[in-house]
């Protein structure tokens, strides 16, 4: 029975130590998706910039 016990702790600990390294991997993808959404967002108003008409300025 405290064999048993004992492989229960370790695999609890094992699996405690691998949700918490999903935990971190799962954050910094979250923070690089928030990243690379905000730079589609400024690439693609960049875009509409650049497909404005060339209009003159009103002192022309």
């Amino acid at each position: 029975m405290q064999e048993r016990l004992t492989d229960l702790e370790i695999r609890y600990a094992h699996q405690s130590r691998l949700l918490d390294q999903l935990s971190d991997v799962l954050f910094e993808q979250q923070r690089t998706l928030q990243s690379l959404e905000k730079r589609v967002r400024e690439l693609e108003s960049s875009l509409h910039e650049e497909e404005k008409p060339n209009e003159k300025p009103p002192h022309y």
